[in-house]
């Protein structure tokens, strides 16, 4: 018989929740032993829960480093994605960031705002064309990330579904080695071709923009690697937080009513949904560079260490009441994008894409319900899985 995955204390959910024995571990032991992380050799692992001590790590890049932990040099630098930047420590991680970093302010983000506004509209035609029921998770939230991060690479829409493949399957941790290998090098491939043709003639959109403005110092494998990277969030994150935002809206009719009341506290919902949710359950591990104490433990150097952002963000240290959702509330200081350096340099764009799609899903269908009792929602939850997500979420209207 096949062995049965254990999924990690971090990683587990009571629906959209951490269940209480992480909460037990926040309150008892905010740095403790964890599991190793699994397909790497045994090294000690920490879990650390308490919303303090996830920033101390997360902020501290002197003595956490994010590079994938192996057992030799050799290993980390095969583990290691071109462009990645979380695959980074400084100073390399700050060259590339400071060239990445000016495609994704505020100002550009608005200029993409109409083509993203179309997009959205687009797919909420073809739902009610197709008329209900509908799985919002197929029909709107992954097409609609999907075909945002296309149009804003400059790659063509049509390419959507093999990208989309190739991106699933990189990203399935329960998939032989082998086969994420070879996606890996499909995406490398697509994307090594289309940086090819914006060298020659590059265009207006986010890699040809890259392209214009740093010329070689930023390398073939630096550019494509970083589209992977983008592509990757963009597919996984931004589709699991349409749904997962809209079922935890449809699960409380007060804020789902407030927020067709006041169509101005979209921007507080979304970063309340956002805290609320943690689509990403835990960051990237870090490795101790020297002994560190934190909380009371001695963390060694080389040991391994998960932060839990679930955790952090349903600590009572970031708002009242961090297990209720409230829309009204100033914007906690969640880490639902990260904190430190590695702070998702996508974000102005998340957000930007969850503001525009709750306001456009919810105008266009104001009597959105689901089409099946709460606990039949199946949730996607595996320790392969690194996003946190909806397997479907059937709707009527």
């Amino acid at each position: 018989m096949p062995k049965t995955q254990v999924i990690p204390v971090d990683v587990r959910r009571d629906r959209l929740g951490p269940v209480d024995e992480l909460r037990q571990l926040r309150a008892t032991a905010p740095v403790t032993p964890a599991e190793t992380v699994p397909g790497l050799a045994h090294r000690p692992t920490w879990l650390v829960t308490g919303h303090a001590e996830v920033r101390e790590v997360l902020g501290d890049s002197g003595r956490f480093r994010t590079r994938p932990p192996a057992d030799s040099e050799a290993d980390s630098r095969q583990l290691m994605q071109p462009g990645n930047l979380l695959h980074f420590d400084p100073p390399e991680h700050g060259r590339l960031r400071k060239m990445f970093t000016p495609e994704f302010t505020v100002k550009r983000m608005r200029r993409l705002e109409p083509r993203i506004q179309a997009i959205v509209d687009d797919f909420l035609d073809l739902m009610e064309q197709a008329g209900p029921p509908a799985d919002l998770m197929r029909q709107f939230a992954q097409p609609v990330a999907g075909m945002i991060i296309c149009d804003l690479l400059g790659v063509p829409l049509d390419d959507y579904a093999i990208l989309a493949r190739y991106g699933n399957m990189l990203r399935d941790g329960s998939r032989p080695r082998k086969e994420r290998m070879a996606a890996g090098a499909g995406l490398m491939n697509y994307f090594a071709a289309h940086e090819t043709r914006l060298r020659a003639a590059p265009d207006e959109e986010l890699l040809g923009m890259l392209v214009r403005e740093q010329g070689d110092s930023l390398s073939h494998e630096e550019l494509a690697g970083f589209a992977i990277a983008l592509l990757n969030a963009g597919l996984d994150n931004t589709s699991a937080m349409i749904g997962l935002g809209t079922l935890a809206l449809l699960e409380h009719p007060d804020q789902l009513g407030l927020l067709r009341e006041r169509p101005e506290l979209v921007g507080n919902a979304v970063e309340e949904l956002l805290r609320y949710i943690s689509v990403i359950p835990t960051a990237s591990p870090r490795t101790a560079v020297v002994d560190v104490r934190l909380a009371g433990e001695l963390i060694r150097q080389g040991d391994r260490v998960r932060c839990s952002l679930m955790s952090a963000n349903r600590d009572a240290a970031t708002c009242p009441e961090p297990d209720r959702l409230d829309i009204t509330r100033e914007p906690a200081p969640h880490v639902a994008f990260g904190h430190g350096i590695h702070h998702c340099l996508g974000a102005p764009l998340a957000r930007l894409e969850m503001r525009l799609v709750y306001q456009a899903l919810f105008c266009r269908f104001p009597t959105l319900k689901l089409a099946v009792p709460a606990e039949d929602v199946r949730f996607r939850i595996a320790p392969s899985k690194v996003v946190f997500s909806l397997e479907a979420l059937p709707v009527v209207w």
